[in-house]
């Protein structure tokens, strides 16, 4: 392992909002402005205005988002054993 258990939230949020604002930026600047020249600068500065905001935003909510999924799914009714 690279990093303690203790960091967990930290290395879980990084790499979340990494992978998160990579695509996102990439798939807005085509979007927007097409894949003509200057198009990686262009998505160079979305990707770096928009990750500390990506990556702040998971660190606070990602707790409490976890919790929210948690309560919203519908928990399957346990059954009892079978007797022989």
């Amino acid at each position: 392992m690279l990093f303690p258990a203790r960091y967990a939230r930290y290395v879980f949020s990084f790499v979340m909002s990494i992978y998160m604002v990579t695509i996102m930026t990439f798939v807005i600047t085509i979007v927007n402005t097409g894949m003509s020249d200057g198009f990686a600068g262009r998505w160079w500065q979305a990707f770096y205005i928009a990750w500390p905001i990506a990556f702040v935003l998971i660190l606070i909510g990602a707790p409490r988002l976890q919790v929210l999924a948690t309560k919203l799914i519908k928990k399957a009714p346990q059954t009892e054993p079978e007797s022989k």
